[in-house]
């Protein structure tokens, strides 16, 4: 379980980050930052985990009751499908990272970096491999990107429909593939990524 000690160690503001969405086929890759400036209240920490062990339920329960906390500051960034395609998967999820530490309202002393790359900051960095399981502010981060991602993948399944993107938020599932193969790609699929074709695609169901 995610526990508050190494931000604790650290005199002011410690941000968590953690990315989603390295994986799939369609969407921009999204990050989060989290601080905690007076502790995790007692009331969001029983709801704190990895995102990856937590369900559906409780991830949206966790997600509000973290939007609604004073005592969280929360920040998101994101790089598109056509930032992904100019620098990489890897540079993206650090530019989407470095962003949402950027729009953090006041600037961090240290930034706890859920994987082993850090992005380019102004403060000092600390990668944490699995942070999402071992730091609360880390699996605050995840829970804010995932939920967010999940969300922006729904919305833009209603204006093109037919690849599943609200249950499968764009990563390549059978389902996703089949509809690739039938549809075509859209705007919002990444070139190169699996079947996703290299070279510009036309636009589909909604334009």
């Amino acid at each position: 379980m995610p526990n508050f000690e190494r931000e604790q160690q650290i005199p002011g503001r410690v941000a968590g980050v953690d990315e989603v969405g390295r994986g799939p086929l369609a969407g921009p890759v999204l990050a989060a930052a989290v601080v905690f400036p007076r502790g995790v209240p007692a009331a969001i920490l029983r709801l704190l985990d990895d995102s990856k062990k937590l369900s559906e339920v409780r991830r949206d329960r966790a997600y509000a009751a973290l939007i609604a906390c004073e005592q969280a500051e929360i920040a998101v960034g994101a790089a598109s499908v056509a930032e992904i395609t100019r620098l990489n998967i890897l540079g993206a999820s650090l530019l989407a990272m470095r962003r949402a530490v950027l729009r953090l309202p006041h600037p961090p002393v240290l930034a706890l970096i859920d994987g082993n790359r850090p992005p380019a900051l102004p403060c000092p960095a600390e990668c944490i491999i699995g942070g999402d399981g071992k730091s609360l502010s880390i699996a605050a981060a995840s829970i804010i990107a995932k939920v967010t991602r999940d969300r922006m993948m729904r919305i833009l399944a209603l204006r093109y429909p037919g690849y599943g993107w609200e249950g499968n938020a764009g990563y390549p599932t059978a389902a996703h593939r089949a509809a690739l193969e039938r549809l075509g790609a859209t705007r919002h699929h990444r070139p190169g990524f699996g079947p996703v074709p290299k070279t510009t695609t036309r636009e589909s169901n909604g334009g």
